[in-house]
C-alpha cells in the first residue's frame, strides 16, 4: 500500500509540471483504471476510494480546468469500480454533471451505474427522473425512471404520485387518471387524498377540454364558424353531451374565441 501511494504520488508530481494547454486533463491522466486499482491496493480498494473521492471534490472546484467535465465519468467510474456500494459518489457526480458541467445525459450515466452495482437503492433512478422532469422535460424519460423506482422495495410513495404527474404533462391521460384514482382510493392520508382529487379535477379536465376543442373545430369545418354555445355542439351531433367538470360544474366557454376553460383552478379547488 505505502509503495502504491508513494508510486502515485509520484506520477501526481511529474504529469502536475506538464502545461494544461499542452495536455487536456492533465492532471488526471496518472489515474489507472479502477480494476487496476483494485489489484494494486492490496485489498484497501474501499480506502482508495476515499481518497479518489475527497480528491475529485477539490479537483472538480477548480474552475480553472476547463476540460474537467470530460473526464467526470471516467473518474466516478473507478470508484464505483473500487467501492460499487459507496453510494454518496453516485449522487455528487450526478450533480456536478447536471448543475455544473449542465449534462444531464452525463447525470444518467453515473446514476444508471449506481442502480447497476446496487439495484436495492430507489434513491438512483428516483434522481435520474427528477433530472428528466425538471431540467429536460422529458416526461417519458421521467416517467419510465419513475416506474423503476416504484419497483424497489422502500421506495416512498411520493414516487407514484410523481409517475401520475409525469404521465399526464407527457399527455398520457388515461394512465394519469387511473393512477390518481389509485392513489384516492388506497391512501388513508386526507393530505396526499386531497392532493389526488385534486389531479383527477386536473386531469379530468384536460380530457374534457381535448374532447370539446376537437368538436368545436369539427363544427368551425363545417359551418365556418365557432358555436354559439356548446349546446349547439349536441344539437348538431358532434358531442353526444356536453361534460361537466369533475364537481358537476359547467366548463367556461367563450363564443368569440373558441376557447374553452375549466371553472376552477385545480390546486386551489
Amino acid at each position: 500500500m505505502i509503495v502504491s501511494c508513494a508510486s502515485f504520488l509520484g506520477l501526481k508530481t511529474i504529469t502536475d509540471e506538464i502545461p494544461r494547454a499542452h495536455v487536456p486533463g492533465a492532471s488526471i491522466i496518472y489515474i489507472p483504471s479502477g480494476k487496476y486499482l483494485k489489484h494494486a491496493t492490496f485489498g484497501y480498494s474501499s480506502l482508495a476510494a476515499d481518497l479518489i473521492y475527497v480528491w475529485a471534490i477539490q479537483y472538480y472546484s477548480d474552475y480553472s480546468i476547463a476540460d474537467r467535465y470530460d473526464h467526470l465519468d471516467h473518474i466516478f467510474s473507478i470508484i464505483a469500480e473500487l467501492d460499487p456500494r459507496y453510494l454518496d459518489p453516485y449522487e455528487m457526480g450526478a450533480i456536478i454533471a447536471v448543475y455544473e458541467a449542465r449534462d444531464p445525459y452525463l447525470a444518467f450515466k453515473v446514476l444508471d451505474r449506481g442502480l447497476e452495482k446496487n439495484p436495492d437503492q430507489w434513491i438512483f433512478p428516483y434522481q435520474a427522473g427528477h433530472y428528466a422532469a425538471s431540467i429536460l422535460k422529458d416526461y417519458e424519460l421521467a416517467r419510465q425512471y419513475y416506474k423503476r423506482t416504484m419497483e424497489i422495495q422502500g421506495a416512498p410513495d411520493i414516487a407514484k404520485r410523481l409517475y401520475a404527474d409525469a404521465s399526464f404533462k407527457g399527455m398520457d391521460y388515461q394512465t394519469a387518471w387511473e393512477n390518481w384514482r389509485e392513489i384516492f382510493e388506497t391512501t388513508e392520508d386526507e393530505r396526499i387524498k386531497k392532493i389526488a382529487s385534486n389531479h383527477l379535477y386536473q386531469v379530468k379536465s384536460a380530457m374534457d377540454i381535448a374532447r370539446i376543442e376537437e368538436a368545436i373545430e369539427k363544427y368551425r369545418e363545417k359551418f365556418g364558424r365557432v358555436p354559439g354555445n356548446l349546446d349547439q355542439l349536441v344539437r348538431t351531433g358532434f358531442l353526444i353531451s356536453v361534460p361537466k367538470d369533475q364537481d358537476d360544474n359547467d366548463y367556461i366557454y367563450n363564443p368569440e374565441t373558441g376557447k374553452i376553460e375549466p371553472p376552477l383552478t385545480w390546486w386551489k379547488r
